[in-house]
């Protein structure tokens, strides 16, 4: 019985650990596991969209399937919406920009060498 008490050990040298990577809470990779599982789901094509679905009518470009990390992507959103003069957000890796500017938009991402599709009506 001894033989099989002597391997039970309780250590508190990592703290709280993150129940979906079972790492320490403040080196949790979860978010850099998300983002890569994104980025492998990809097909290299770039889908610009107009919505006004759940949004009280007001359109909205979508803009999908860029493939950056989540800080990369957050500065690109950054500077397309000063490039077009509004605001917007990035939610789930979909960067959405206010109103309807997709042509000005495919052409500023085909400057940066993305293959751009417009989709939807």
């Amino acid at each position: 019985m001894r033989d099989q008490l002597s391997g039970l050990v309780f250590s508190t040298e990592k703290g709280q650990l993150c129940p979906g990577c079972k790492e320490a809470v403040d080196q949790c990779i979860c978010d850099q596991l998300a983002d890569q599982q994104r980025l492998e789901g990809l097909d290299g094509v770039i889908r610009i969209r107009r919505e006004t679905s759940g949004r009280k009518g007001k359109g909205v470009t979508t803009i999908s399937g860029i493939p950056l990390a989540e800080k990369a992507l957050k500065a690109l959103a950054k500077t397309l919406k000063q490039q077009c003069g509004t605001g917007g957000s990035l939610k789930d890796g979909i960067i959405e920009i206010q109103g309807d500017h997709r042509e000005k938009l495919k052409q500023l991402l085909e400057k940066q060498g993305y293959t751009v599709k417009l989709a939807g009506g």
